[in-house]
């Protein structure tokens, strides 16, 4: 019998949306082929501690009175010491060390900074473990929306109209800021740079400067930078992409479309949370060549970055076309999360897709 695949899924984080990243690493620890994967469950705290979690999924399940988090058990992760090792460690609480054995692979479902930016992708680069996603390069770009959109558009791919402001210029001279912001017309979304999940969104209908004024002290709790985008009407379409085997072409899945039912826009509680005024549509009614359109422009994106592994790319379709609005190279993997979605419609089930991108990371 073949030896089983060892992976460390990392999750948690120091980020605002630790817990969707537990309620990931949920869904992912329920459907993982227990066959062929042992499984090392490594939480991070939200002070930033690297612990031993329990491998139970049910315990990290979204819950909006209780939501998932790691605690701080006294444990400590010890990583390799060197590219000369896999094994990974842990100090109990009392000081003693247990070695767990050697990793394969390490999944890190870690959603905004502290995780999805880079930062781990470096840990792991320097200790020469395996990971699935993006690299340290993309990973940085995909969680940044501002340098996103200059990649993109220096790849030729439309985006929005923005403008980025930093915490510094918006305390220097904050009527500036909003005057500038005027020449980007009604209404606005107001984003941190680097944050996700909707977390710190704000959208601006009216020209009141104390409206843009609140929308920008809401994001800036959340990034030093903030980017003040002009609303793009369009039907809200997305798709999954993964990385090609053996250096291939990426792959994209069939697009679902968000569909507005009496809420202002796709925020945090609808995407995770199940709040109503929402639906997620999967497969996307397109035409074949709209579908075809937004596919290769998916993967466009995804080459623009260097990704690698997996992306959810977001787009408006406009009566002008397609206008990229993000690309997230750690989209949500919860049960109602747009990206597994597509997937499983593209005919791919949720344990395959885990399979794919442990499959990706070891190649």
């Amino acid at each position: 019998m073949p030896s089983k695949t060892t992976v460390a899924v990392l999750f948690g984080g120091r980020s605002s949306e630790h817990s969707i990243s537990c309620a990931t690493a949920g869904g992912v620890l329920e459907a993982i082929d227990r066959s062929r994967f042992d499984v090392i469950p490594v939480g991070i705290t939200a002070e930033g501690a690297f612990v031993l979690e329990d491998d139970e999924s049910a315990k990290f399940r979204l819950d909006p009175s209780a939501m998932p988090v790691v605690s701080d058990n006294g444990t400590r992760i010890l990583w390799p010491a060197s590219t000369a090792s896999r094994s990974l460690s842990v100090q109990r609480a009392d000081g003693t060390v247990d070695v767990l054995g050697d990793v394969d692979v390490v999944f890190p479902i870690l959603h905004g900074p502290f995780g999805e930016d880079g930062t781990v992708q470096g840990l792991l680069e320097l200790v020469g473990l395996p990971y699935v996603g993006s690299g340290v390069l993309a990973s940085a770009l995909g969680m940044d929306k501002h340098f996103t959109k200059t990649v993109l558009q220096a790849a030729g791919i439309s985006v929005a109209p923005w403008q980025t402001v930093t915490a510094q210029q918006w305390a220097a001279s904050s009527s500036s800021v909003l005057s500038a912001a005027s020449s980007l017309g009604l209404p606005l979304f107001v984003k941190p740079a680097r944050a996700g999940s909707s977390v710190g969104v704000s959208k601006v209908s009216s020209s009141s400067p104390s409206e843009l004024s609140a929308a920008i002290e809401t994001a800036l709790r959340e990034d030093s930078r903030v980017l003040i985008e002009s609303a793009v009407v369009g039907r809200e379409v997305e798709c999954g992409v993964l990385g090609g085997r053996a250096g291939g072409a990426p792959r994209v899945s069939l697009a679902g479309e968000i569909v507005m039912a009496g809420r202002e826009f796709y925020d945090f509680d609808a995407k995770y949370l199940d709040a109503p005024g929402v639906d997620l549509v999967c497969p996307a009614v397109l035409t074949p060549a709209e579908l075809s359109s937004m596919q290769e422009l998916a993967a466009r994106a995804f080459t623009a970055i260097d990704g690698a592994g997996l992306a959810r790319v977001d787009f408006f379709l406009t009566p002008d076309g397609f206008v990229v609005n993000e690309v997230n190279t750690m989209p949500g993997f919860t049960p109602i999360s747009m990206f597994p979605k597509c997937w499983i419609a593209s005919g791919l089930s949720y344990p395959e897709l885990i399979d794919e991108l442990i499959a990706l990371a070891l190649e």
